[in-house]
């Protein structure tokens, strides 16, 4: 037997995506959260007035970090084995990500190399810089907090992948009080002095070479 209410089928399908889009607009959805604070870093502006002007180009490959470091998250080491992160706030990228990109930054800031710039951009290098974030963490311990930021930096010669030279940068900024500015602040400070240390030496190790 045909129903005989013609207008059943189009009432369920009129009614059936004003509740789905009612659902979709619901505040406060069992499993919903704040969503984290995000926090950037600045690159370095500058450099001793001797720095030398080159006339090559490099790539800055993305660093690579252990498991605990290759994250968004800020990193606390409470211990010298325990590891945990701080709640509820994050920087902007992945660290290996940020680093490069306010490496990147600081190069240019520098004003003293042709070009400079990530392996995706199809830069023709005639050296590569190859970054290990070794340390990028608040620390906790001995009754004060301290940013601890250490990179090892090695430069890669192209096309001959030869390398002409290794060094590690790392800077430690003790932190009065453990309020998140207080922390990013110290975080920026440090990382500014592992930056202005490895663009420094990268530019004049090839005039050695």
């Amino acid at each position: 037997m045909t129903d005989s209410r013609p207008g059943r089928q189009w009432v369920a399908l009129t009614i059936l995506p004003a509740l789905f889009l009612g659902a979709c607009s619901l505040p406060n959805l069992p499993g919903s959260s704040k969503p984290p604070e995000l926090y950037d870093l600045t690159p370095k502006s500058t450099f001793s007035e001797d720095l030398p002007t080159v006339d090559w180009q490099l790539i800055i490959e993305l660093p690579t970090a252990p498991a605990g470091l290759d994250t968004n998250r800020i990193a606390v080491r409470e211990t010298a084995t325990k590891i945990s992160y701080i709640k509820d706030v994050t920087w902007i990228d992945r660290v290996p990500s940020l680093v490069q990109t306010l490496l990147v930054e600081s190069f240019e800031n520098s004003g003293r190399i042709v070009a400079v710039g990530r392996e995706s951009v199809g830069l023709r290098a005639d050296y590569v810089l190859k970054l290990d974030v070794r340390e990028f963490q608040l620390e906790r311990g001995g009754g004060k907090d301290r940013v601890n930021v250490r990179l090892s930096a090695k430069l890669v010669r192209m096309p001959e992948r030869v390398i002409i030279g290794t060094m590690t940068a790392a800077h430690e900024v003790d932190i009065s009080n453990s309020t998140i500015t207080a922390v990013i602040g110290g975080f920026d400070k440090a990382l500014g002095k592992v930056l202005k240390k490895v663009v420094e030496w990268s530019l004049t190790q090839p005039s050695g070479d």
